[in-house]
């Protein structure tokens, strides 16, 4: 029981960047948050840990783990959605060491996946340009329910615009956005199907008791147009049935998925025709989805032919119909789209995402760094495996370009870096790797988020939107060669002149000296 009352300090942090980037965005705090104010074992809990426990189990042992909670912990970290980088610690417990250690699983887990879902959507957020519209759409392919409310979370404080996971939208007021399913167009066999017929004009002003001819009419307008060259011929009716029916239901937010037979000989007139009786009543179509085939080339294509209908028809803005592309998207294949040219408005991206497919986890790690005030340092052959040791406060130092140009560590004692004076940043293992920086501006990262019973201030957890806004604000600061796809140039992380003196000292006090034979 001594050794419970032992008070320690761990960082949680990761060593390398994911995705061979050079970045990522820290997600996750609220629910590391929301986890330690709410940490407490039933009877149920402690009954199992008594029974799952060899030998026998004192019953003082017992009744701890009935009282335990994280009121004599404190939090501190990086506000979520910022960009961070390896070494630096992402949150610092600091508590009695049987508390700590227990909360090292759970809150390992809670950010490992969320930081890399976040990250794996920043960077695709990053390929599509901001002008873009991205739609998380991996509910489907998702590791389980748990994986897929998390992945559309965290998707959103990437940078995605909305979701098709409904209970995602519940829970956290995501936007949702979709479009009905290439099963819904199939299960229609002609229009003759469909017995309501009437449409009220968007006013209300006036009724067309037979939207499906009204349909038929523009249908056969648009079919021997002599600009669009005679492609269209006969389309396919069911398809077409699908559409009118969709329309009808939801005449303010139709949008068609056009590839189910044949896009450009199909799909898209189809869409036209119902779009086209739609705006004589007053309504907006939004426009299709492209699900298949050459992404680019038939985008390009559907916007000729809505710029086509727009002149000749006379119907204003119809060449702007909203163009949206799914169908296994990544990184790669929203790269090569974006050189080859398209007409896509927006995209739906699912199993890449969700799955984060290009690398399964980040590697987060929990390691101890103080007891009892004294630092404590992990060391290992692999360098990289080396921890930082001692209580640290973390500052962001930007320059005048407004960008970030280096984190740096120092000890807790050691005097906050002002702006305008010149600082020496060192490499923490690198003895010649070090560099002077006289920083436009000084950002602490670290601030308490679970103050337990300390007293101290402690930092709001924003809203969602405001995460968001904050990591697409963290990634316009970081300078382009940083965050680009390709060859990155990595970010400098650093130690105070006095830190890294410490480090090196303490590491040649634990190491081990060998003997020769």
């Amino acid at each position: 029981m001594v050794a419970m009352l032992l008070l320690v300090r761990f960082d949680l942090y990761f060593r390398k960047n994911p995705f061979g980037g050079e970045f990522t965005v820290f997600a996750g705090l609220e629910e590391c948050i929301k986890l330690i104010a709410n940490f407490k074992l039933t009877e149920e809990e402690v009954s199992f840990i008594h029974k799952s426990l060899p030998g026998s189990c004192e019953e003082g042992f017992l009744n701890y783990l009935r009282e335990i909670d994280c009121s004599d912990v404190e939090v501190y970290a990086i506000s979520e959605g910022t960009v961070v980088f390896p070494k630096v610690p992402l949150l610092r417990l600091e508590g009695p060491v049987a508390v700590v250690q227990l909360l090292e699983t759970p809150v390992l887990n809670l950010v490992n996946f969320a930081s890399l879902v976040t990250t794996n959507a920043a960077r695709h957020r990053l390929v599509a340009g901001q002008s873009k519209m991205l739609f998380e759409f991996g509910l489907r392919r998702a590791q389980g329910p748990d994986g897929a409310i998390g992945a559309s979370k965290y998707c959103y404080i990437g940078g995605f615009d909305a979701t098709s996971n409904v209970a995602a939208g519940r829970l956290f007021g995501i936007p949702l956005r979709g479009t009905h399913s290439h099963a819904f167009v199939s299960s229609f066999m002609s229009p003759d199907e469909i017995l309501e017929r009437s449409l009220c004009s968007s006013d209300g002003s006036s009724t067309c008791e037979d939207f499906v001819t009204l349909v038929h009419s523009w249908l056969s307008k648009i079919q021997w147009l002599k600009s669009l060259g005679g492609i269209f011929g006969e389309t396919n009716q069911s398809e077409l049935a699908a559409f009118i029916s969709y329309a009808l239901a939801f005449p303010n937010n139709f949008l068609a998925l056009v590839d189910t037979y044949d896009v450009i000989r199909s799909g898209v007139p189809n869409f036209c025709a119902v779009a086209l009786a739609l705006s004589d009543l007053g309504y907006r179509a939004v426009g299709i989805r492209l699900d298949s085939g050459d992404l680019a080339y038939l985008s390009s294509e559907a916007r000729k032919i809505f710029h086509t209908i727009e002149k000749e028809l006379g119907v204003p803005g119809f060449g702007k119909m909203i163009i949206t592309a799914s169908n296994d998207l990544n990184e790669e294949t929203l790269d090569a789209i974006r050189k080859q040219g398209h007409e896509v408005d927006c995209f739906g991206i699912g199993t890449y995402l969700v799955t984060c497919y290009a690398q399964a986890a980040l590697g987060c790690v929990f390691k101890l760094v103080e007891i009892n005030n004294q630092p404590r340092i992990k060391l290992s052959e692999d360098v990289s495996k080396v921890s930082i040791p001692c209580k640290k406060r973390c500052y962001r130092l930007y320059g005048k370009e407004g960008y970030s140009l280096v984190d740096i560590m120092t000890g807790e004692n050691e005097p906050c870096p002002k702006v305008g004076e010149r600082i020496l940043c060192r490499h923490p293992f690198s003895e010649s790797k070090r560099a002077y920086v006289v920083p436009k501006r000084v950002e602490e990262l670290l601030k308490c988020y679970w103050p337990g019973k300390s007293g101290k201030v402690r930092e709001e957890l924003p809203a969602l939107k405001d995460i968001r806004d904050h990591c697409i604000k963290q990634l316009e600061q970081m300078r382009p060669d940083h965050i680009r796809r390709l060859n990155p140039t990595p970010y400098k992380v650093s130690v105070s002149a006095k830190l890294y003196d410490f480090i090196h000292f303490l590491w040649l006090n634990e190491a081990s000296v060998g003997e020769l034979q």
